[in-house]
């Protein structure tokens, strides 16, 4: 019978475990915010984009309204309080910039990430179920440091990229995240690397240059924020976001924007002893 059909028991048992595994990664990435079906991409161009500002004093509240005001094309905006924001999350005519803070699942450590997450309103009012265009992760929730702020612009500019790229692929970013954007061989660019946020194993010049032999540079977070604001041509820059200095539970993330909002590259990890926070030379191998 199979002969005949065409189907051999190799072919259906392929079938079979495609079929699941794409079943188990679905099941993985609805765990949180489902990502926005292709109708809800297209209820974006349409809605007001609500920029909610965190309480009390906030650098973030800064830093997010500086961007906006300067690179968000995409749709109306509007700044708002979390009152304002709890009255509108249930409306499907607004879409929203918020942070969201996170915990992964079986991390013992227990650490938690804030992400600025780009939403659209839901009748539900639950985070959880609010169809999710863009999730970045900003900083581990501890964090009252303000090291993000040479990455906001990027971020807000990369925001509307993406959702234009849902519109053409979303399946493949469906199932590969922002790993979708990951690219090699960076042999004509500049890349500003936070020598505060590399791996013991690749934190000098020298160790770096035996796997990746283009132009880098090691710089503080403000060098960074200063190089930065010259608009240079052929550059890349460095975003870490992970967890305190020498934990050994938690999560890191690495993401290598341009100065348009392109994202380069994009991985995340969990720490351990073994492999500590950070950069690291595998990072390295996989940009070359």
């Amino acid at each position: 019978m199979h002969t005949e059909t065409g189907f051999t028991s190799g072919t259906i048992l392929k079938k079979y475990l495609l079929v699941f595994s794409l079943g188990f990664m679905s099941m993985g990435l609805l765990s949180n915010a489902p990502l926005a079906s292709k109708q809800q991409i297209g209820m974006f161009k349409n809605s007001k984009t609500c920029v909610v500002f965190e309480d009390g004093i906030s650098f973030y509240n800064a830093y997010i309204k500086d961007a906006v005001q300067k690179y968000w094309k995409y749709t109306d905006y509007e700044f708002i309080d979390q009152r304002e924001f709890e009255k509108r999350r249930t409306d499907t005519k607004y879409s929203f910039i918020v942070l969201i803070n996170e915990a992964y699942n079986k991390d013992p450590g227990g650490v938690s990430y804030s992400y600025i997450n780009l939403v659209l309103g839901d009748a539900s009012g639950n985070l959880t179920r609010m169809p999710e265009y863009c999730s970045i992760p900003l900083s581990y929730s501890g964090d009252n440091g303000t090291d993000y702020e040479y990455a906001i612009p990027a971020i807000v500019k990369f925001m509307q990229i993406h959702v234009k790229n849902l519109e053409k692929d979303r399946f493949p970013i469906f199932l590969n995240g922002l790993k979708y954007y990951n690219k090699t061989g960076f042999k004509d660019k500049v890349l500003l690397l936070n020598k505060e946020k590399m791996a013991s194993n690749a934190s000098y010049p020298e160790i770096i240059k035996t796997v990746y032999p283009y132009y880098i540079k090691l710089l503080t977070t403000d060098e960074i924020q200063e190089e930065l604001t010259t608009n240079p041509a052929n550059t890349l820059f460095h975003f870490h976001v992970g967890p305190q200095k020498d934990a050994g539970a938690g999560k890191c993330f690495e993401m290598i924007f341009d100065i348009e909002g392109n994202l380069y590259y994009y991985n995340s990890r969990k720490i351990t002893n073994d492999n500590p926070d950070g950069f690291n030379l595998k990072d390295f191998k996989n940009i070359r």
